[in-house]
């Protein structure tokens, strides 16, 4: 089959970010029809040492600053992350290099018999989108001679399809509330969730947290007798200054001090290298040659688009993925930290389960325009209900009927001391971006 041909093919099974998702249990989401796929491939999941990283926000930054620096300490590394901006492909990268149309139309190709072989006997249930996808990943990686692999999981914890492994290091960035109608309502039932990756006798390297999650944690570390590596507390960051592309940085590891940079803004991406800096320390310590060198170029030419991106300057437009209310009050702290600019012109959507009230709540007092405008996604939220909220707090928004036609009213709002922020999703993020290549000259934008 051609690449468009495995497209179609992987959609064709259940796939959870178009349609809703069920309750995260061993009903609905049984890792042995995981465990019999990938033994029917030739496990490849057990050929590369493991990273494991669970959380709400910030996860796929942390798995892409490892990535970074594992590679440049010279190490082949893989990295599986979800969702993505553009393509697919995105997805499944070995030393920053996305698998190829080929590459993922022939791995579909060999994996389509053993799948529908699996789904005909379905001892377990029948495999879904994500699980093909987290197999083919383990798949790419063996075959490149991935030594190591770092893998974000895609929701929760205990029963995500990339919960098969026994991870070196297992990381769990900052948790919030987010997918409450599928992990639970509450910051401890979704801590226990996304604890469900820590292995007997792993290392443990967390977020600051809430006292509640805490305790969560460090009782599951406890039973499993896992040792746990706090940001904020065993790795610290002491201090940073940033201009409008890079920020640059000291951290306090264990073992060593660190003079960093990273080409990523706002003041959570520093916590989210320090637990980047925790891990390599972990993997230090177990022998493995990662040096501070390494560190500081891996960190200083990591590559994570639509996280409070800068994508053009004149307009300023900035682009962030903030989907949840912890995330859209991190967007809002940071235009005011990170940023010069007189009024600020707000473009939102979202999805259709996300917590529209709560990240009204925050956005809404850091805006003087709105423009709600519906993605390409199947699960795109309907613009009445974003615009229903903004009326609550005084704001009469503005529709427009896609993301192009939301950046032009915005830029006709907008004057020289202005910014435009895009948010809501990930999905219209990628049109913003996509939109805005168009728009302006390439010398115009940053980290195209």
């Amino acid at each position: 089959m051609d690449y468009q041909q495995a497209i179609d093919y992987l959609s064709s099974y259940t796939d959870y970010e178009v349609v809703p998702r069920l309750a995260h249990n061993a009903i609905n989401y049984d890792l042995r029809r995981v465990d019999e796929l990938l033994s029917r491939m030739g496990n490849p999941h057990r050929r590369a040492k493991s990273i494991h990283i669970a959380g709400t926000n910030g996860k796929g930054s942390v798995a892409a600053m490892i990535t970074a620096a594992l590679t440049a300490s010279g190490y082949i590394t893989g990295l599986y992350t979800s969702p993505h901006l553009h393509t697919w492909r995105e997805r499944i990268r070995v030393d920053g290099q996305m698998i190829t149309e080929g590459e993922l139309a022939a791995l579909v190709t060999g994996l389509q018999p053993e799948a529908e072989a699996v789904n005909e006997r379905a001892t377990y249930g029948r495999l879904t989108t994500f699980e093909l996808l987290t197999t083919l990943a383990f798949v790419h990686f063996a075959q490149k001679g991935a030594q190591f692999q770092v893998l974000e999981v895609g929701m929760g914890g205990q029963f995500d399809a990339t919960n098969v492994i026994s991870p070196e290091v297992c990381v769990i960035t900052s948790i919030s509330l987010d997918h409450t109608e599928v992990l639970g309502d509450s910051l401890v039932k979704i801590a226990r969730e996304k604890a469900g990756i820590i292995k007997p006798g792993c290392r443990v390297v967390i977020s600051p947290q809430s006292d509640d999650v805490d305790r969560v944690i460090q009782s599951v570390c406890g039973g499993h007798g896992a040792r746990l590596v706090r940001v904020g507390r065993d790795v610290t960051v002491l201090d940073s200054r940033f201009d409008m592309g890079r920020q640059r940085f000291r951290v306090q590891g264990k073992l060593d001090t660190y003079e960093l940079s990273i080409p990523l803004l706002g003041r959570h991406q520093l916590d989210n290298a320090a637990a980047a800096v925790a891990v390599l320390e972990v993997l230090a310590e177990k022998g493995f040659t990662v040096t501070g060198d390494g560190i500081r170029r891996g960190l200083s030419q990591v590559d994570w688009p639509g996280r409070l991106q800068v994508v053009s300057r004149q307009p300023l437009i900035v682009v962030d993925g903030a989907h949840n209310p912890d995330g859209a009050r991190t967007l809002r702290e940071s235009l005011g930290q990170y940023f010069d600019f007189e009024r600020a012109v707000l473009i939102i959507g979202t999805s259709d389960d996300k917590d529209i009230a709560g990240v009204v709540s925050q956005l809404a007092p850091a805006f003087d325009s709105v423009i709600v405008a519906r993605s390409r996604h199947p699960r795109a939220l309907p613009v009445a209900k974003i615009e229903a909220e903004f009326g609550r707090y005084g704001i009469e928004a503005q529709v427009a009927e896609d993301i192009p036609a939301a950046l032009d009213k915005a830029v006709a709002l907008a004057g020289d001391r202005d910014i435009i922020c895009v948010a809501g999703s990930l999905f219209i993020v990628a049109e913003a971006i996509e939109h805005t290549k168009m728009l302006y000259p390439a010398e115009d934008q940053v980290n195209p």
